[in-house]
């Protein structure tokens, strides 16, 4: 049975396209402010935390310490993803959708008014650990149900990871926005950055929730849902159903990703430790280098999804993961010429080899999971990523360079993580243009 024809609601094929239509949208629009939410605390980590909040250590120290904190978001992923999985396919991807964007926009928000270890000690290191779990929970529960919600008003089986790309489109755009306000409000705040004008950007979250919130009220829930719902094919406990039944897609999805997001953790925020600390490079010189990979990064993510559709999904990660993992090797070797130009080009093209897997990735994990069990599944396997690549990335990263003073060393470990992925995309099963609204695969 097509996608099509399980809509539980009749609605006209007018209705259908423009419920698609909303669908895309808000998916869009909403990963794009959680991902502004969540990347604009890395671009400000390294800038600003490691001096106001660990001011008495040695500046690589300080960093490392740091990104401690920025790692406590990726570990608190894989948590909302167990805990909002369990309701998105409980009572609804949309209500679901709806806490998750709240969650993390008001943390985010909260990050801004933090003291200053000047004016409350360690506290306010505490206090930013606290917020920064709070929100990656919520960012670990956003993912797989904005993905639903757009891949399960496909429809049709053709272009499922064209649709299913466009949420990831969200991920280079937040950070495109989340580089621009830094970058913004650093020339507008001049010397007083460190004091004020880095705040800014985390307060203007809760404008953009706001109109994220205002978006995904308007949407209907989807109908692969809505089927599930009337045929009373319900799971009791779906993320603990799903660890029983499918962990090998769990285990696999979440290494597929170690391309993605050990190297692309490395080029968005680590970049700031290396490029000011070894490179000598402004920070303004940085975040521009970064807003332009982010719009090249936004530009070719759905083109790659599209690719997927036409070679399929399987082939097509295999190829990110090996133009991921040797990029590396290319991406030092620039930065290492100490030339701006040369610098500024490596950093420029650092997000095409990520958006090469992050295209297809969202239809290959979420087609390896069951319906019923598809949010908590494609969110857990997604965020699990989070603790082995996306959270220690930047430490290990940081750590690689302390121990062989060498950004070689980096590429190595970026060629090791492309590897993983090519090995793990292989293993698992290619839906490709096959019917996935249906129960009885993969399980």
């Amino acid at each position: 049975m097509a996608t099509a024809d399980i809509i539980t609601n009749a609605l006209s094929e007018h209705d259908q396209r423009a419920q698609l239509r909303r669908a895309v949208i808000a998916s869009t629009i909403g990963t794009t402010i959680e991902w502004y939410d969540f990347n604009v605390y890395g671009v400000v980590t390294a800038l600003v935390f490691a001096k106001l909040y660990f001011p008495k250590s040695d500046p690589l120290v300080g960093a490392l310490q740091a990104f401690v904190i920025f790692f406590v978001g990726f570990a608190a992923r894989p948590v909302g993803a167990f805990i909002f999985g369990h309701y998105g396919d409980r009572i609804g991807r949309k209500a679901t959708l709806i806490a998750t964007l709240l969650l993390t926009g008001i943390a985010t928000f909260a990050v801004g008014l933090v003291p200053t270890y000047g004016q409350i000690g360690i506290w306010g290191a505490l206090i930013l650990t606290t917020l920064r779990f709070i929100q990656g929970v919520g960012v670990g529960g956003e993912w797989g149900g904005s993905v639903l919600l757009a891949m399960e008003w496909a429809r049709t089986n053709a272009h499922r990871g064209f649709i299913a790309s466009w949420p990831q489109f969200g991920a280079p755009a937040g950070l495109f926005l989340a580089n621009l306000a830094v970058l913004v409000f650093s020339a507008i705040s001049g010397d007083q950055f460190l004091v004020w004008g880095w705040r800014i950007p985390f307060l203007l979250s809760i404008i953009m929730v706001a109109i994220g919130l205002y978006i995904r009220l308007g949407i209907f829930e989807t109908p692969v849902f809505r089927r599930l719902i009337a045929e009373e094919q319900l799971a009791r406990a779906p993320s603990i159903e799903v660890i029983k039944r499918q962990p090998k897609e769990l285990i696999l999805g979440a290494l597929a990703r170690m391309g993605e997001q050990g190297s692309g953790t490395v080029y968005v925020a680590y970049i700031f430790t290396y490029g000011t600390v070894v490179l000598g490079a402004s920070r303004n010189f940085l975040l521009t280098g970064l807003l332009t990979t982010s719009f090249l990064g936004f530009l070719w993510v759905t083109v790659a999804g599209h690719l997927s559709d036409r070679i399929g999904r399987r082939r097509m990660y295999m190829i990110g993961g090996v133009v991921s993992g040797l990029y590396g090797f290319i991406y030092f070797a620039l930065l290492n010429t100490m030339r701006p130009g040369l610098i500024f080009l490596a950093i420029a093209l650092s997000l095409i080899p990520i958006m090469t897997l992050y295209g297809p990735q969202a239809a290959l994990i979420a087609e390896s999971f069951a319906p019923r069990l598809r949010y908590s599944g494609a969110g857990i396997g997604y965020h699990l990523a989070s603790i082995v690549a996306g959270g220690p990335a930047p430490f290990i990263a940081a750590a690689l360079f302390a121990a062989f003073h060498s950004g070689y060393a980096i590429a190595f470990y970026i060629l090791v993580c492309g590897i993983i992925s090519f090995v793990s995309a292989a293993l698992l099963k290619d839906y490709t243009n096959k019917d996935v609204s249906q129960e009885g695969y993969g399980v």
